[in-house]
């Protein structure tokens, strides 16, 4: 096991009408706010109203900036950083799903630089200080509302990065799953794909001796499994969506990745898909992963046999463990298709006539390489995304 510091400061309001209690949550740090949301979904359902009210009750003001797409626009961080500075904004409270949340993470940090925060995302500096952010959860997925983390995707060039540092850990999150009842099945299993992803980024690491946190990660994917086709079948069931939301919160809060080296080659990759295709992050990774698992299952036969037995059920053979890894792999891609989502390229309507450009974005035209538990370049992220193919 590694060494390791832990700390999440992000305070979680969990349950049924937790939300009625925002505008006390975010006076503590601002009566002068940014309200972040999507596509307008939120005054649908009534949130919008629930939320407005109890910041008026709190005497809280704000100045609305809706729009949020998923795969979030850096030309909307662009406008709310310039609405944050001109009206001399405290807080950002972002209330949607992880776009949202990553969009508000950007704002925040742009609003107290000179600077494009695009720059942070190139790799170009580290932000030394962001607005405090609040969110309101709605959909179960990117884990953004407990972590250090947020992707932007630029139209210039439609590349799509990533930022991770503690100064953007929202201060507070609420967490209702009633919120989830009105959610589309597609997105639904969307979300649990890229809750999986990032359970199984942390559960492939070379780091020996981390039986603790390889039996939560395995714990909460089985988790995922059995509720998963529960609110597929029943969208309003409350008890299952409180398991698989509190699951996207633990997946990535950074607590199960305590004293281990995640991969992460998988989500570099997805994220050249859906910054060129604007896919579902959920539905690329449904296709990377597991032809990212073929590319590498030789690597450590034994970890994917017991991920393979552990969590899928898979029977043992000791004579065969190579098959038994397989058979994992192969019940990955049926969990995807049972939620309704494809496992190949073209189940996403991409023929992959620009896997050289994806391979190249990806790598820096092959002067970088990734991964941690196998490095990976160019010439590995093609026959990556070929495998992605067959």
């Amino acid at each position: 096991m590694e060494n390791f510091v832990f700390q999440n400061p992000t305070k979680i309001l969990f349950g049924r009408g937790m939300e009625d209690r925002v505008g006390e949550e975010t006076a503590v740090y601002s009566k002068n706010i940014l309200l972040h949301f999507g596509g307008g979904s939120i005054k649908k359902t009534g949130l919008y109203d629930r939320v407005t009210a109890s910041l008026k009750k709190a005497g809280v003001s704000w100045i609305e900036l809706g729009g949020v797409k998923p795969n979030p626009r850096l030309s909307l961080v662009h406008e709310g950083v310039e609405l944050v500075k001109k009206h001399n904004l405290g807080l950002i409270l972002a209330v949607g799903g992880g776009s949202v949340i990553d969009s508000a993470k950007a704002i925040a940090m742009g609003a107290v630089i000179d600077h494009d925060v695009w720059d942070f995302y190139l790799g170009n500096g580290e932000p030394k200080a962001a607005l405090p952010i609040g969110t309101i959860l709605t959909i179960p997925a990117a884990g953004s509302e407990a972590s250090t983390g947020t992707v932007i995707t630029n139209e210039d060039g439609w590349l799509k990065r990533a930022v991770n540092t503690e100064l953007i850990y929202p201060r507070f999150s609420i967490l209702n799953p009633e919120q989830a009842f009105t959610l589309p099945k597609f997105q639904v299993a969307c979300g649990i794909t890229d809750i999986m992803a990032h359970l199984m980024e942390r559960y492939f690491t070379n780091v020996p001796h981390v039986a603790f946190t390889d039996r939560l990660l395995e714990a909460t994917m089985k988790t995922l499994i059995v509720h998963a086709p529960l609110v597929l079948e029943d969208p309003k069931n409350y008890d299952a969506w409180a398991e698989i939301m509190w699951a996207g919160t633990i997946a990535h809060n950074n607590l199960l990745n305590t004293g281990r080296i995640g991969d992460w080659s998988s989500h570099d990759i997805e994220h050249e898909i859906s910054g060129i295709y604007d896919v579902a992050h959920g539905a690329g990774l449904a296709v990377v992963f597991p032809a990212w698992m073929k590319f590498v299952y030789k690597h450590d036969i034994n970890r994917f046999a017991q991920w393979a037995i552990r969590v899928w059920n898979v029977d043992m053979d000791v004579f065969d463990t190579e098959r038994v890894a397989r058979t994992g792999i192969e019940r990955l891609e049926a969990f995807s298709r049972s939620m309704g989502l494809g496992t190949r390229l073209s189940d996403l309507g991409i023929k992959g006539d620009r896997i050289d450009e994806m391979a190249d974005k990806c790598t820096d035209k092959g002067t970088r390489t990734f991964g941690s538990f196998v490095s990976v370049d160019r010439e590995s992220v093609k026959k990556i995304l070929l495998l992605a193919e067959k």
